[in-house]
């Protein structure tokens, strides 16, 4: 058997050395991948090849190369099902809102996402409001929500548990009617009922106040917003009449949106969920009717959306939505009927009409923060 032991290989092509055959490595420390940005995983001159490995840093997670793509290693399956819950699976959560009177409240509800039934009660927020469109971010274990109702507060909770917020810190301004999206990492705020163009984010695991991220290319209100590990996908709003506009962002870096592609139909107050391949866009408004279109986008390219499927429910706007990595969610929502208390769903990786999943604990109109610790940011 031979013996390698070498700190420096030189006058080796591009391609670096070749190990033919059977190659053991016989050690009890470890074995340190290629580490590299998104960016790094094309180099000039050399092609990937199938079943490479790599560590990306804007993640934060392993990676392979299959099917001439990459992958991320999925090496956890959240698992929170209590004695309450009809079965065990990732979870989503959603509070506050517009209640029948009409009236704003400051329940917080779950819901058990890989089974159906109805959501359970979870705890309060610090005070009653109303979000837009969403004003919520999370990571596997802690979700946020932010503003609403013209307040620059934002508060968490720990997602594996039940109970009642806590502080986490402050948004840059008072907003309402904006949008979210996050990663593990990050979160992000976009746009608020002004139309501004910003974008603030947080730090999910460290409390602390929203920072300054960058701006929009358009500046707009009720956005639809979701995410890759890698990009945040920001979809229409309110740029009166309404905007068919789609951004993106690299979360880890700072900077500008840029534009996307466009949805099928301008229309604001989007309900938006994805995995980590594809964004789901479900109802709003165009500018007056309240649509029940559902399209959707492949994440890492670029283009204009293609139609998914319809909601089973009457159209509506100001619905919330949360996924895991299969099925995504849809809540409530400003119906032809107002204050809907439809729970329904899609399974992410098939194009069709959406399923009964079951009934909010109050009809809500919507405006609730809504997120998941299994979203396609994770």
């Amino acid at each position: 058997m031979g013996i390698l032991r070498t700190n420096t290989l030189s006058g080796i092509g591009t391609d670096g050395p070749v190990f033919d055959g059977v190659t053991r490595l016989d050690t009890f420390g470890y074995v340190v991948p290629p580490v590299g940005v998104t960016s790094d995983r094309t180099l000039a001159g050399v092609t990937t090849a199938q079943g490479s490995i790599r560590f990306n840093t804007d993640s934060q997670k392993l990676e392979f190369y299959a099917q001439d793509q990459w992958w991320e290693m999925v090496i956890d399956t959240p698992n929170l099902g209590r004695g309450a819950d009809t079965g065990a699976g990732a979870r989503g959560v959603f509070g506050g809102g517009e209640t029948p009177g009409p009236a704003l409240t400051n329940a917080i509800e779950y819901i058990t996402i890989s089974s159906t039934g109805n959501s359970i009660d979870f705890g309060d927020l610090s005070g009653t409001r109303g979000f837009g469109t969403n004003g919520g971010v999370s990571s596997s274990t802690r979700g946020l929500f932010g503003g609403g109702s013209a307040t620059n507060i934002i508060e968490y909770i720990t997602i594996s548990s039940t109970g009642n917020t806590q502080d986490f810190g402050d948004l840059l301004t008072t907003k309402q009617w904006f949008g979210s999206c996050s990663n593990a990492t990050r979160g992000l705020y976009l746009g608020e009922i002004s139309q501004s163009n910003t974008i603030e984010y947080v730090t999910i695991a460290a409390t602390g106040n929203a920072v300054d991220y960058g701006d929009l290319t358009v500046g707009r209100s009720t956005i639809g917003g979701c995410s890759s590990s890698t990009r945040g996908v920001f979809s229409g709003g309110l740029h009166y009449p309404g905007s068919n506009v789609i951004d993106f962002t690299t979360i880890a870096t700072l900077g500008n949106a840029q534009d996307f592609g466009d949805l099928t139909v301008v229309r604001y107050s989007i309900a938006a969920v994805s995995n980590s391949t594809r964004a789901v866009f479900a109802g709003g408004a165009n500018p007056s009717t309240v649509l029940n279109a559902i399209d959707y986008v492949t994440i890492a390219t670029l283009g204009n959306a293609v139609d998914f499927g319809d909601l089973q429910s009457s159209g509506k706007r100001f619905g919330g939505g949360f996924s895991s990595s299969t099925r995504g969610v849809f809540i409530g929502g400003l119906a032809a009927t107002p204050y809907s208390n439809v729970i329904e769903y899609v399974s992410l990786s098939i194009q069709s009409n959406t399923v009964d999943f079951g009934d909010l604990i109050t009809a809500t109109g919507g405006f609730v923060a809504s997120f998941s610790n299994a979203h396609g940011g994770l």
